[in-house]
């Protein structure tokens, strides 16, 4: 049995099932990782057999976010993302299909970034969520600064992205982040549902509707995302971008000066 993370997939009739699994280390991302999920996606979105999507994780964890390390220690894996793939994000390209999420426990970063680009969320009740980077002397990268807005409102967005504090599902629900909160254990199920529900209307007028919809944010979006290259100049070029990344490595407190 590998000890690699790594995506899965399956296949239920027209459902494409896709599964994080790196439970030992409660689902934090490697740059393969993420390859691999762009490689999903794309699949999802290019195969005509596939109607809907659903994207879940082993164990109690979604997901840690990334495996700083393999990203930005010493030891840091480099890959490229493929031309023409769909974005695990939904930043360069994204998946036409439905997509279905399912997350339980940890839901940190990226976590809520991966949910926020797909549709649909279904929460266990044991979730934690937080968008933590500005802790680690970073910021938001994946689409959070725009996405959290849109879904929780102004307020409630600045509100969590801010203080970068912890949240509970009940929580993620009541702002618009999550659509249905199940007892621990029967998220995927639930979004498995939800997902064979969705394949039982007509693929093409699914597809249509989600792609009018984007259509309406797409100009807002644009500018969002296009934003993002200043955001990491900002960010990724400080000192404390440093401080934050080796104090988490290191396992202690950042001392951020604001440079």
């Amino acid at each position: 049995m590998t000890t690699e993370g790594r995506i899965r997939t399956e296949t239920h009739d027209h459902i494409f099932k896709i599964i994080i699994d790196n439970p030992a280390k409660k689902n934090a991302f490697s740059p393969l990782m993420m390859e691999q999920l762009s490689d999903a996606l794309t699949e999802l979105h290019d195969n005509e057999n596939y109607w809907v999507g659903v994207i879940c994780a082993e164990g109690g964890d979604f997901t840690a976010g990334l495996d700083m390390p393999k990203f930005f220690g010493p030891t840091a894996e480099k890959r490229n993302f493929k031309e023409g793939n769909v974005d695990a994000f939904g930043l360069q390209k994204r998946c036409a299909k439905p997509v279905v999420t399912a997350v339980q426990g940890i839901v940190f970063t990226i976590g809520i970034e991966l949910m926020l680009a797909g549709d649909i969320v279904i929460a266990a009740d044991d979730c934690r969520f937080c968008q933590m980077e500005a802790k680690r002397g970073i910021a938001p990268l994946g689409g959070a600064h725009f996405r959290f807005l849109s879904r929780a409102g102004w307020g409630d967005a600045m509100y969590h992205l801010l203080l970068c504090d912890e949240f509970s599902s009940q929580r993620a629900r009541e702002i618009g982040l999550v659509q249905e909160v199940v007892p621990a254990g029967q998220q995927i199920g639930r979004a498995m549902e939800i997902a064979a529900i969705i394949s039982r209307n007509a693929p093409l007028g699914i597809q249509v509707t989600k792609e009018a919809a984007l259509r309406y944010v797409e100009g807002g979006e644009a500018a969002a995302i296009a934003y993002i290259p200043t955001i990491r100049e900002r960010v990724l070029n400080s000192a404390d971008a440093r401080e934050g990344i080796q104090a988490f490595i290191a396992r202690r407190a950042a001392v951020f000066q604001g440079r």
